[in-house]
This record gives C-alpha cells, structure tokens and sequence, in this order.
C-alpha cells in the first residue's frame, strides 16, 4: 500500500516563503516522476509543477520563477520551495507519485 503524507501548509503573507515536504510510504520511489498540484476554494485541481525521473522539472506559468520542486530519492521525498507568495497560490497542495497516486494535501493559505 502506497501512502503519500504532505506538510508544511499554513498561513503565511503575500512575499513570504514557505516549504512544502511530501514522505512517500510503501513503494519504490526514485523510478517514478512526481508532481505538486493545488486546488483553490471552488476550483479544480491544477498540477502546478512535475520532475520526471531522471529530474528534469516543468512548471506552469503562474508558479515559474517562484517555486522549485525538488526530490530526494534516498529519502523519498518530494519538496515544494515556495518564494514571493501571493493570494492567488491559496489552496490545498497535493503531491503526486506516478500517474495517479496522491496525497491528502496540505493547506496553504496566503494573506494580504
């Protein structure tokens, strides 16, 4: 049994910065690509960045510039850098492993 746990949401101001930590639990990591998704109050779920295995990353134009995805296979986890935050990246983050694994999510809300 797969199990993806997040962490690091919370309230933060517009300009802050914040880190998003993703454990994965029951699988065999460093062979899949992994994503961050968020969903905002009343809105689908968007992915808003991807790192394939080998660790080359993709980000959608929103977030590009401002938040980093980064892995740790020995480890098995997947991290979120989020810089220069601001109202619209409220939501619920979700982490991804594979083509369709998730995580509970986390909640990030920004301020201001």
């Amino acid at each position: 049994q797969v199990q993806l746990v997040e962490s690091g949401g919370g309230l933060v101001q517009t300009g802050d910065s914040l880190k998003l930590s993703c454990a994965v639990y029951g699988r065999m990591f460093s062979f899949y690509s992994v994503a961050w998704a968020r969903q905002p109050p009343g809105k689908s779920r968007e992915e808003v960045a991807t790192m394939s295995s080998d660790g080359s990353a993709n980000y959608t134009d929103a977030v590009k510039g401002r938040f980093i995805i980064s892995r740790d296979n020995p480890k098995k986890m997947i991290y979120l850098q989020m810089n220069n935050v601001n109202p619209e990246d409220t939501g619920r983050y979700y982490c991804k492993l594979g083509p369709n694994t998730w995580g509970q999510g986390t909640q990030v809300t920004v301020s201001g």
